[in-house]
């Protein structure tokens, strides 16, 4: 039995009961079920189940963004975006996966080669509470377009979350068992994951948790795609637009108040616009309203649990012991964390060198473009840069330098339905959205006729 908190006001939600191993067999039994039929739909059918999913998705959004709100304190204008980023991912993919998983011709010395794109079973995903919709969908909805069939383990701070996406595929028509919801704990993953059925597994969260399912599916030698850790940096060159930098670095750091891989991390800003870039992030950030996640007007809500906002406060209490100081913020109320912005960061402080899930945005000057650079790659993590310079095409002759899964210029590193989405080094492996995404998991075979 476990129960969820309001982390805006520590407030009870409800209680769930975990699942039983028997149960979530009998569930993932449904699914591998469904399978042999939704395997062999026509693509053209699945896609008419999409398009109801579309329907339900708008139909309940504001529903939706509440939930999300409420369960792990996303301001409430970002959950409703939220929402309207997966109907949008249905959208694109409704347009995109007839040409994405069509028959592709090969010349060969053959009379005839091609490659198929088939379904592999069923698929287990493993989702964490940052994103509770997107990042299920993410994974989902490309998936079930390909003909597998899913089961979800979700996060338990965000159960409610997780009930109502399993209850949107059901309004929609789609068949039971395309997609089930596994009310599991996370020692329950490895018994899912060794069923025979059960042909690979997605897994979006900590580094810990997906060096252990990752070694579970190899364990089986089963597919495994892993979207782990970031650290970001955000590097602003001498050159650039720095009213156009400030603006974006304030949205790469303090969107979803900080808690996402994706956001900007470490802040490497040339020497000769430090200052000015200090002073005019540190305008902006104050001006964030902090409160209550259901008031529109909030930026910046509480992290999603207590336990989080005082992991945030240790790892900046310990840096400032090495060394580091508080511009701005720095304070800890419950579940609450105040942007925070830091300068007179080394390497070897936590604020650096760890993943800092919260608003805190460490700010370090550096001399030269290849100490920007090696700056940017000292670290574990590899899943995307962003570049400010008003010199492009400079920089896209350089963009093999950046150890990174994505290089962003100009813009902050997003998640982009038409372009994959993915990290390198402990960042993780595998490739989400775009055309990747859907060919993730599935049996790509050759066919070759003489």
């Amino acid at each position: 039995m476990f129960s969820i908190t309001n982390p805006f006001n520590q407030t009870f939600l409800s209680e769930y009961q975990y699942f039983t191993d028997n149960q979530a067999i009998s569930y993932c039994e449904i699914s591998k079920k469904t399978f042999t039929t939704w395997s062999v739909a026509t693509l053209a059918n699945r896609l008419k189940f999409i398009k109801n999913l579309i329907y339900t998705l708008s139909k309940h959004k504001d529903d939706l963004a509440k939930q999300c709100t409420l369960e792990m304190g996303k301001p409430i204008k970002q959950a409703v975006a939220e929402v309207e980023k997966c109907i949008s991912l249905c959208e694109y993919y409704m347009d995109n996966a007839p040409d994405f998983l069509s028959r592709k011709t090969i010349k060969t010395d053959g009379a005839e080669s091609f490659v198929t794109y088939e379904p592999l079973g069923v698929i287990l995903g493993v989702m964490p509470w940052n994103f509770p919709y997107w990042q299920v969908f993410r994974f989902a909805i490309p998936s079930i377009i390909a003909g597998n069939t899913v089961v979800v383990k979700h996060a338990s701070n965000v159960a409610g979350c997780a009930i109502r996406i399993e209850e949107l595929f059901t309004e929609a028509g789609f068949p039971d068992g395309v997609y089930k919801n596994l009310l599991i704990s996370g020692k329950q993953v490895n018994t899912i994951i060794d069923l025979p059925y059960v042909k690979g597994v997605s897994l979006t969260g900590s580094e810990k948790a997906g060096a252990a399912v990752a070694a579970k599916a190899g364990e089986n030698i089963k597919k495994s795609l892993l979207e782990l850790g970031g650290s970001n940096a955000f590097i602003v060159l001498k050159d650039a637009d720095i009213e156009k930098a400030v603006a974006t670095a304030v949205t790469a750091r303090m969107q979803n108040t900080g808690q996402s891989c994706i956001a900007g991390k470490r802040f490497l800003v040339h020497k000769s616009v430090y200052d000015t870039f200090v002073d005019r992030f540190k305008t902006e950030v104050q001006d964030l309203k902090l409160g209550n996640p259901m008031d529109e007007d909030v930026y910046i809500g509480p992290l999603a649990r207590i336990d989080l906002a005082k992991e945030v406060e240790e790892q900046v209490v310990k840096s400032v012991e090495m060394g580091a100081k508080i511009i701005i913020g720095g304070k800890r109320d419950n579940a609450f964390y105040t942007p925070t912005i830091m300068t007179n960061i080394t390497t070897e402080m936590p604020v650096f060198k760890e993943e800092v899930f919260g608003p805190v945005a460490p700010i370090i000057p550096f001399d030269t473009f290849e100490e920007a650079v090696a700056l940017s790659n000292n670290s574990e993590f590899g899943l995307g840069v962003t570049v400010f310079t008003e010199d492009i095409e400079g920089i896209k002759q350089k963009l093999h330098l950046f150890e990174e899964g994505a290089v962003f210029i100009n813009a902050l590193v997003k998640s982009d339905l038409a372009l994959p989405f993915g990290g390198v080094k402990k960042s993780g492996y595998g490739r989400e959205l775009a055309e990747n995404g859907i060919k993730e998991f599935v049996n790509v075979k050759t066919v070759y006729i003489k």
